[in-house]
């Protein structure tokens, strides 16, 4: 069987990585450097979160409980490299964040780490041997005992008990699941699900991806994930996302091997069998729109 049509060509979707150069390296060094203070950390913290988002020298350095000249010239630090600034008001000297620096910190620690760069489009080095193809009825029982294998593992899902055949695939979007075959046999299956029925939302997807304990490091994964994002993009979906528990690292992986980046750990979101469970909430934007 044919391989999945590919919506999108790796490298030329690819957004370039932002360059960092030597000057804003300089300055971000700088940056941080000052930040290495724990005083000065609690300093922006405090002025950040007070009600009038401004603290006179005095109220600060009564809540950091340090003296006002040392408040002072922590502030005087901080305003030189354009984290805070600094206001006479009649006799005292009133020190409010500066706003461009709640943006450009964040956006500083993203070009660092790398955060910014490009995602990949979708998986590499496929396996020659797996073949994906839209899911059909006679797959069903198949899908339905694979799904029941992630549920045992207790690191997939939520759910503790397998669906119908038509329930399943009632929450699939119309044409968006498909099934792998490895020696003929149904190894592994991935659907979009619609994240809401409301029209600005039509183009967000919920993704589910489950292999057979059989076929699993076989790249059964990779190629489900390949047919899932290409054609999800062709289809005009914009955003892909799922969420993935901790434990499983190996979906993980797979999940920023196809382009999706980690959005944020929700701690204990939901209980599974009496315990509550954090959750990787991931994204992944189409590389075509």
């Amino acid at each position: 069987m044919s391989k999945p049509r590919v919506a999108a060509t790796p490298s030329r979707d690819r957004r370039p990585a932002p360059n960092l150069s030597r000057e804003d390296a300089e300055n971000y060094a700088a940056w941080f450097a000052l930040l290495a203070d724990p005083t000065r950390v609690r300093l922006l913290h405090h002025l950040s979160t007070s009600p009038a988002g401004a603290l006179r020298i005095g109220d600060l350095a009564h809540q950091l409980e340090i003296s006002q000249s040392t408040c002072s010239h922590h502030a005087d630090l901080l305003k030189k490299l354009g984290f805070v600034v600094v206001d006479k008001v009649g006799t005292s000297s009133v020190v409010s964040v500066n706003t461009a620096c709640c943006t450009g910190l964040p956006h500083a620690a993203d070009v660092v780490m790398g955060s910014l760069a490009a995602p990949p489009c979708c998986p590499a080095d496929l396996p020659t041997d797996v073949a994906v193809r839209p899911v059909a009825d006679a797959d069903m029982p198949r899908v339905l005992a694979i799904y029941d294998q992630g549920l045992a593992t207790r690191n997939a899902t939520f759910e503790t008990t397998v669906p119908s055949a038509d329930q399943l695939r009632s929450r699939w979007r119309p044409g968006l699941a498909w099934v792998a075959e490895l020696d003929g046999e149904v190894v592994g299956w991935t659907a979009v699900t619609p994240t809401s029925d409301r029209e600005c939302y039509a183009g967000v997807g919920e993704t589910s991806v489950y292999v057979a304990e059989s076929a699993r490091g076989r790249g059964v994964g990779k190629a489900l994930l390949f047919a899932q994002v290409t054609e999800a993009d062709a289809a005009g979906l914009w955003t892909l996302q799922t969420s993935i528990f901790p434990e499983n690292r190996a979906s993980l992986a797979l999940h920023h091997s196809a382009g999706y980046r980690t959005l944020a750990v929700r701690t204990r979101i939901g209980q599974l069998d009496g315990v509550w469970r954090d959750t990787v909430l991931l994204e992944r934007r189409s590389h075509v729109l």
